[in-house]
């Protein structure tokens, strides 16, 4: 009984809720001669506290037009923007930066949605060893990373160098298909000295060196003294397998962006649609991020990896729920994102 009634209050509460709430909108819009469409444009700045505004107005509003107009095509977004002001019974002539700002926000999250079928496309790619495109790209990644010792053959136990687990690194591509493969290729590529840096450093069980090389990679002041750092000398491992550590990160960059928990940063970065790219440039900042987290976190072992992941991931999480908040840039791959 005491469940049924608990439904029964939480239904009522539910409706009365959603009616006050549509009947304060009415208010607001006679007191103000606006919808909530232009409050939201007027009165909130640009990036992710706007258009993720402008995102829940249309999925939340009682007119199918405009729930919909959220997941319409790239080239139909014009017209879409048209319908709304229509619908609404805004002049467009009266208020022209009204039309620019929605299709700067819809840009962004139908942007959004097909990045996510983008990137879950290559992520469901399997790697296949008969295809001389992913072939090529496992090359590049040798030779990105290690450019002065020649592959001695494709199947080999020198991929055990660059952090696969065996001869042929296509059986570990197996969580995240081409997504991994891309995302390292990426990496390797655009921010060359870092990964090889990160490789490096991943090969040794120890770094005696680590306040100097901080000041290097990250030019940020860290939360340890330089005699801290010294008289600490990384007595434990901190070795990890880079390229499984890469796919690792892979996944939680993918599980970032499906959660939409990545929105905040891509809205705040990508004027307009945020693409593959902007994807692989968060890759490479989380594959650095996770560098120094790893290295602060000072593991006993590789078998605290999954501690330090889930720790690193509550904290990127942490962040993304600021709505300001832009995963900021400290290395070359993603300078392009700078006053963007």
């Amino acid at each position: 009984f005491f469940f049924f009634a608990r439904m029964f209050v939480q239904v009522c509460l539910y409706f009365y809720c959603k009616c006050l709430w549509r009947c304060l909108k009415f208010v607001v819009r006679k007191l103000t001669g606006r919808c909530e469409l232009q409050r939201i444009c007027y009165n909130t700045k640009p990036g992710a506290a706007r258009t993720m505004k402008i995102e829940a107005s249309l999925k939340g509003s009682k007119s199918k037009r405009l729930q919909t107009s959220v997941s319409v095509h790239p080239d139909a977004i014009e017209k879409t923007i048209d319908d709304i002001m229509e619908l609404k019974r805004i002049n467009p002539d009266i208020n022209p930066q009204l039309g620019v700002s929605l299709q700067a926000c819809l840009l962004q999250i139908v942007g959004y949605r097909n990045l996510i079928a983008e990137v879950e496309k290559l992520r469901r790619e399997p790697y296949d060893s008969e295809n001389p495109q992913h072939e090529e790209m496992l090359l590049k990644l040798w030779k990105c990373l290690k450019p002065n010792s020649p592959l001695k053959a494709r199947i080999s136990k020198q991929w055990c160098e660059i952090g696969f687990q065996g001869d042929d690194p296509k059986t570990d591509f197996r969580g995240m298909g081409l997504l991994g493969l891309y995302n390292l290729v990426y990496f390797a590529e655009w921010d060359t000295e870092i990964a090889q840096q990160v490789l490096s450093d991943s090969l040794h069980p120890k770094y005696s060196n680590a306040w100097q090389y901080l000041d290097f990679l990250f030019s940020l002041p860290s939360q340890f003294s330089k005699a801290e750092w010294e008289k600490k000398k990384f007595d434990k491992a901190i070795g990890y397998s880079f390229a499984i550590v890469g796919i690792n990160i892979t996944d939680l960059a993918y599980n970032l962006l499906v959660s939409g928990a990545l929105k905040t940063h891509f809205y705040n970065v990508a004027p307009e649609a945020p693409t593959l790219t902007h994807f692989q440039q968060t890759f490479c900042y989380l594959m650095h991020e996770f560098h120094k987290f790893w290295i602060e976190e000072d593991p006993l072992d590789i078998m605290e990896f999954n501690r330090v992941r889930e720790k690193f991931h509550k904290r990127i999480l942490k962040q993304l729920q600021n709505p300001e908040m832009a995963l900021c840039p400290h290395f070359a791959a993603s300078e392009s994102l700078i006053n963007m």
